[in-house]
């Protein structure tokens, strides 16, 4: 398990030389987690970003009556925490492991230290974390013009090309988190995503199995409007 291969692998460091890459390496540290275990608590210092090298980490906040927001779900490969690091406030959200998990965690001071020797370090980073703020934009958009059926469909067919010649043939999604949590991720209720769904099955676009959703046809899911 190198961890300079597992950070050249990621969007914020594309195009980071292998210099500095082997500095954060030698600053980070793999760390282990049972599932449901804390990585960090709203109101912890952010002292490190972490790389998820297995298993899912759920970003959440709640609110003053104790409802759950899952902000983000973030699995093997991806990144979290690198803005909230870069703030040096406490910590602004929960991230809890739904699974057992291992982790990358990069200190905070070693990044810092590549930021002020390398200005084009700094200028790559920055791209890194804006299309991190476009993907989050996108997310505010369709929570704000899309229903909740398109939203569903929407997270159906994320890693769908409408456009691919192989568009009008079965797929079949594993949802990777429970359905109550998949639901807050999208602004939804746990009774309405279950009743999108059941729309969904009954107008034959989906076919459910528990956690397994065969699409029969791709293009028709994606037209379908409710």
């Amino acid at each position: 398990m190198d961890p300079a291969l597992w950070l050249a692998r990621l969007p914020l460091f594309h195009d980071i030389d292998p210099q500095a890459l082997a500095r954060l390496a030698e600053s980070s540290r793999v760390r282990r987690f049972e599932r449901s275990d804390f990585v960090f608590r709203m109101g912890d210092p952010c002292d490190s970003f972490h790389v998820v090298l297995s298993g899912q980490v759920k970003l959440f906040v709640l609110s003053p009556a104790g409802h759950e927001k899952v902000i983000e779900l973030v699995g093997p490969g991806a990144s979290f925490a690198e803005a909230l690091m870069f703030l040096g406030r406490p910590c602004v959200v929960h991230a809890q492991c739904l699974a057992d998990c291992a982790l990358l965690s990069v200190q905070r001071k070693a990044v810092l230290d590549e930021v002020q020797a390398d200005s084009g370090f700094a200028l790559r980073m920055l791209a890194g974390l804006s299309r991190r703020l476009h993907g989050l934009v996108s997310d505010v958009q369709a929570y704000a013009l899309q229903n909740g059926v398109q939203r569903v469909i929407g997270y159906l067919l994320r890693d769908q090309a409408m456009d691919d010649e192989r568009a009008d043939d079965a797929v079949t999604v594993s949802l990777p988190v429970s359905k109550a949590t998949l639901a807050s991720r999208l602004s939804l209720t746990p009774e309405y995503f279950s009743r999108v769904l059941r729309e969904l099955e009954d107008a034959k676009l989906i076919e459910v199995d528990r956690r397994d959703i065969r699409i029969p046809d791709v293009k028709r899911l994606s037209a379908y409007t409710g």
